[in-house]
């Protein structure tokens, strides 16, 4: 992953959090149980492929 792209990810992740209502901190989250983590982590992904899938349906198939 480029430098670039983690600022990015690390907003997303604690945008995801918060819809969620999940108190994620910087730094040290070990209280945290995996089934929040994990609920953060699956939407982080979702949101990435909708991105994806969302940018290049601008273009048409050949």
């Amino acid at each position: 992953m480029s430098k670039q792209g983690k600022p990015e990810l690390e907003n997303m992740k604690f945008e995801v959090a918060r819809e969620y209502g999940i108190d994620l901190k910087r730094g040290y989250n070990g209280d945290l149980s995996s089934t929040d983590t994990g609920r953060v982590g699956g939407q982080m992904v979702r949101k990435m492929i909708e991105d994806y899938q969302r940018q290049h349906s601008q273009f048409p198939m050949q």
